[in-house]
């Protein structure tokens, strides 16, 4: 089995080589079918950086969902790995995948980290060990096969933010899920430029909204307000 790599983008000329590098390294020719860049609309040289890497570049209309779903549909591997630009995997992520698949899981997410010694973003990490739909983000990382991503329809667009977290709540529907023992690093940068109890404290608020009935338009505007 072979692993498509997709990683939506937007102005990350200043991350996006560095991702790249540490993904070849990390990882073995023999399970890695591609990576895909897919940029919604950078206005800076996050296409020319990320082509020189030799990564496959695509476009698509601005949103991470748009993104993703644009990037698996032009994906040839059989299973999706679908990675943010500021996260990295560990060594050998790619057969920890495949052998995850290989035991009958069809998706799952790796454990997390931050970049960061700060004490409040180690004890909210620590939570990403739990099997549990709450405690699922983008930052894990998500693998599925492409064949699940299929039957579910892919990512919902109308979610301009918190895209990740539905489509998880519908995986956990429908098959089991598998937490890997080994941690991606994720960038603390929102965080440190937001502050970090404020952030959290948003982000809990759009997961509270989303559990009350909210809809991605509400999400939405809640997050434009309040961390956009």
């Amino acid at each position: 089995m072979k692993i498509s790599i997709i990683i939506p983008v937007l102005n990350e000329e200043g991350t996006i080589e560095t991702t790249i590098e540490h993904l070849h390294q990390s990882s073995a020719v023999s399970f890695l079918k591609e990576i895909i860049v897919v940029d919604g609309g950078s206005t800076d040289n996050t296409v020319a950086v990320a082509q020189k890497t030799g990564a496959k570049v695509i476009s698509s209309s601005t949103g991470r969902a748009k993104q993703m779903n644009a990037g698996a549909q032009c994906a040839k591997g059989d299973i999706l790995y679908f990675l943010h630009v500021d996260t990295l995997p560990p060594l050998h992520f790619d057969s920890s995948i495949v052998k995850a698949i290989e035991k009958g899981f069809e998706a799952g997410c790796f454990q997390m980290r931050f970049d960061s010694s700060s004490r409040f973003l180690r004890f909210f990490a620590w939570f990403s060990r739990l099997n549990l739909k709450l405690c699922r983000g983008g930052d894990q990382s998500l693998f599925i096969t492409k064949n699940l991503f299929e039957r579910l329809n892919g990512f919902n667009e109308a979610y301009q933010v918190y895209e990740d977290n539905e489509f998880i709540g519908r995986l956990y529907a429908h098959t089991r899920f598998k937490i890997l023992s080994q941690y991606v690093k994720t960038s603390a940068r929102r965080y440190e430029k937001k502050g970090m109890l404020a952030l959290q404290y948003h982000f809990g608020i759009i997961h509270l909204k989303n559990l009350l009935g909210a809809g991605p338009e509400q999400l939405y505007q809640y997050y434009r307000q309040h961390i956009s």
